[in-house]
């Protein structure tokens, strides 16, 4: 279980370093910024590499509500779920703290939004807080659904993966200009207890949503995914 734990909590931290950083340092650097579609493609990166590296040790959630879900769909023991997810908000909030020092050093460093998710005036294209929930929950669904069947046995072996880091990809291409792109809870809190404020006040959503979103996945799958 340390194996486990330590493999979620590395795979995590890469994933909001990797994907929050790029969104903090680069997306906006002057003339090489790489922008929302560089953004996308760094969080589904992030999954896709260190799925490859340690996915054999913990399975490669990296992500509270991946967990809920294949718990739901019974792909993982509910006795281990607690651990899984202090596990992803303690990597994510070191990712944080890490990303924090590095963003600091810059002599004009100013806060900001510092990639955290929100909704209503705090959407980047201003999108309410139905609209936010909605998108939450439909996009974890379907990153919980996309999980459960490319790890199915009937796939082959190998591949899961690509259709999961290229999934996260086109879920950030389509909702970072309404949340910010959670469907991680981890990954929202790490970044949320750097902000404060307005962060913390809304992070309660991208708990509840991709979790519930993830969960109704779980029970989508065991009636049509799963072989009788």
């Amino acid at each position: 279980m340390f194996k486990k734990l330590s493999a979620e909590f590395l795979g995590t931290f890469w994933l909001v370093f990797g994907g929050c950083g790029s969104a903090v340092l680069a997306a906006a650097f002057p003339a090489v910024g790489i922008g929302l579609l560089g953004v996308s493609f760094a969080f589904g990166l992030t999954v896709l590499t260190m799925a490859y590296a340690v996915g054999g040790i913990s399975g490669g959630h990296f992500n509270p509500a991946v967990s809920v879900g294949l718990t739901v769909a019974g792909k993982f023991p509910a006795s281990s779920l607690v651990g899984y997810i202090i596990a992803q908000v303690l990597g994510a909030i070191v990712a944080a703290a890490v990303l924090y020092v590095i963003a600091s050093g810059k002599a004009d460093f100013q806060l900001g939004g510092f990639a955290a998710n929100g909704y209503g005036e705090h959407s980047p294209g201003g999108y309410s807080l139905t609209a936010a929930l909605v998108i939450e929950v439909v996009m974890t669904f379907f990153f919980l659904f996309i999980i459960l069947g490319a790890t199915h046995g009937r796939v082959p072996s190998g591949f899961a993966p690509i259709a999961i880091g290229l999934a996260l990809t086109l879920i950030h291409l389509v909702s970072i200009p309404v949340t910010n792109t959670s469907v991680n809870p981890a990954r929202s809190t790490g970044q949320a207890l750097f902000v404060g404020d307005w962060a913390l006040s809304q992070l309660w959503l991208f708990w509840l949503a991709p979790i519930v979103g993830a969960a109704i996945a779980g029970i989508v799958w065991k009636i049509v995914g799963e072989d009788d």
